[in-house]
């Protein structure tokens, strides 16, 4: 019996690269002696559709999109218990779980990666009753990519993000949040809190610690400082080294309670999360990869 491939892809992702590359991955997979079985991500169709149907028969599911799309796609295998690993091509305009694990841009490069390799468990974060890949954050700037018009993020990438996150200076304030863990109890103010399964967030390398394999999240809280302040920090963030910083709290943890009753949102890679209170916890080895370095 012929084994067959779910392949899920988001034809909005980043500049639409995935389009001119459908041959080259049926082909691919073809030639390996698998049938790929396309679902193309519709606007109004809920993306559990894209699981319908998937039995025995199934090798694995594989996700072009970014973050906020292989997300999506886990929470949905979870929901309905699937445990077959997946391959990830980064077509998005966030693919930092991707770039973390080694996967790399070029599709058919990807897809030999994929073909030639065998599942590697890997932790996944849980957020209350959601799941994600990367990361988890909410303070100031977190609805940035929520906010950011889709094709604006199309067309000029990162920049959009930036552009967006200059918008919120205004509202730049101290918001007062409790964590608790076995590790680190604080009660205090903050601007910004990202709890990091992955290490970059935005391109930006935070997490410089995070490992995939040790069952835990890296988390990192900027502190409610002063303005005057941030310049230094920041530049201690571009060359590597807030961790050190008394300006950050940081600590590694399998399981984290956060209350807020301020008026911000969570984000998951870029999507919007749920509502406070918040328990994150680490499931060590709860997805399987495919194409690891």
């Amino acid at each position: 019996m012929i084994k067959k491939v779910r392949f899920i892809y988001n034809p909005y992702s980043g500049e639409n690269i995935i389009i001119n590359e459908l041959d080259n991955v049926i082909r691919l997979h073809e030639e390996a002696g698998l049938q790929i079985i396309p679902y193309r991500i519709q606007k109004g169709k809920a993306l559990s559709e894209a699981l319908d149907g998937i039995d025995t028969t199934y090798e694995y599911i594989l996700i072009a999109g970014g973050d906020g799309t292989v997300d999506s796609v886990v929470n949905a295998m979870k929901k309905r218990n699937i445990d077959l690993p997946i391959g990830i091509l980064p077509v998005g305009t966030a693919n930092d779980f991707a770039k973390f694990i080694g996967v790399t841009n070029d599709i058919v490069e990807g897809c030999n990666k994929i073909l030639n390799s065998k599942p590697t468990p890997v932790d996944l974060g849980q957020i209350n009753d959601k799941y994600f890949i990367n990361v988890a954050s909410t303070g100031l700037f977190t609805d940035v990519s929520q906010k950011t018009d889709v094709n604006l993020k199309n067309t000029i990438g990162k920049l959009a993000y930036y552009l967006k996150g200059l918008e919120e200076l205004p509202n730049f304030r101290k918001l007062k949040v409790n964590i608790e863990s076995k590790e680190c109890k604080y009660d205090g103010q903050m601007y910004l809190l990202l709890v990091f399964n992955g290490q970059t967030a935005g391109n930006f390398k935070l997490a410089t610690q995070a490992n995939l394999y040790d069952g835990k999240l890296d988390v990192i809280m900027f502190k409610a400082i002063q303005i005057i302040e941030l310049l230094p920090l920041f530049i201690k963030v571009l060359k590597g080294e807030h961790l050190d910083s008394d300006k950050v709290v940081y600590f590694k943890t399998d399981d984290l309670y956060i209350q807020s009753s301020e008026d911000i949102v969570t984000d998951i890679d870029g999507e919007r999360g749920p509502e406070f209170p918040l328990r994150i916890k680490c499931i060590k080895g709860g997805i399987k990869v495919l194409g690891i370095k």
